[in-house]
């Protein structure tokens, strides 16, 4: 995914620049002096999520940026269900919204007009997801109960980011934000609407460890049966291609 990912960027990289090669932008002053843009993020609807986003020119290349985006249950990226000895569930399917203030810096010496070239900048994005979980659990034993949990995630997370606006006519241009790494803070609370006995939980945290995505984790990604949540850190990152409109 992340090297079909690369080669999409690559090839809008080289078709945009050789599309607006011959554009001239120098004798328009009112061109160069917009301020404002509204763009829609592109490639994150592969995976359900509608964002949109509004950028203001602050001061000296410096610009804010806010972004508001809906993820709804559709997407090509889903997550498997659990599947150990005891536990097993179904697809994961969740959705929610999300909001990303920005901060960037833009490289005067790279702009062809206000709001476009290479840029840095700071991000903070707050993430808030729900989503039903359900399948079957094997008591010790050999009872079969049935899964229905209400699952309540929100992620924190904050990071530095680089990427290139390509100005691509008069008011419209593509934003490839090529890397945002960062770190998150993940919550997850589980509400559960079947009586299960005290044993699952243990159960669920066996089968959790024996994924290998937990590695990257910690071992205090482990739910309670007093207050069913768990909490953990973790390595994050962003990429996107958004197209903009300025005025």
């Amino acid at each position: 995914m992340k090297n079909s990912i690369c080669i999409l960027i690559v090839l809008l990289l080289a078709s945009t620049t050789s599309f607006s090669q011959d554009i001239d932008y120098s004798n328009d002053k009112t061109y160069t002096n917009y301020k404002n843009e509204i763009s829609f993020e592109v490639l994150q609807v592969v995976n359900g999520v509608y964002q949109f986003s509004y950028e203001r020119y602050i001061w000296k290349n410096f610009t804010a940026n806010l972004g508001i985006g809906y993820k709804g249950k559709e997407g090509l990226l889903k997550i498997s269900g659990l599947d150990g000895d005891k536990v097993k569930t179904d697809e994961i399917f969740y959705s929610g919204f999300q909001i990303i203030p920005e901060v960037r810096y833009y490289l005067k010496q790279t702009a062809r007009k206000t709001l476009t070239g290479f840029y840095f900048g700071a991000y903070l994005k707050y993430s808030n997801y729900s989503s039903d979980l359900t399948g079957k659990y094997i008591s010790s034993e050999n009872i079969e109960y049935e899964l229905k949990f209400d699952v309540g995630t929100n992620i924190t997370s904050a990071g530095l980011m680089f990427g290139y606006k390509l100005p691509i006519s008069k008011h419209f241009n593509i934003d490839f934000m090529i890397a945002g790494p960062g770190t998150g803070h993940y919550n997850f609370k589980l509400e559960n609407e079947k009586d299960l006995p005290d044993e699952f939980y243990d159960d669920l945290n066996t089968t959790l460890e024996k994924y290998s995505l937990l590695d990257f984790i910690n071992s205090d990604f482990r739910f309670s049966d007093v207050n069913r949540r768990s909490k953990f850190s973790a390595l994050s990152f962003r990429y996107g291609i958004a197209i903009g409109y300025t005025f």
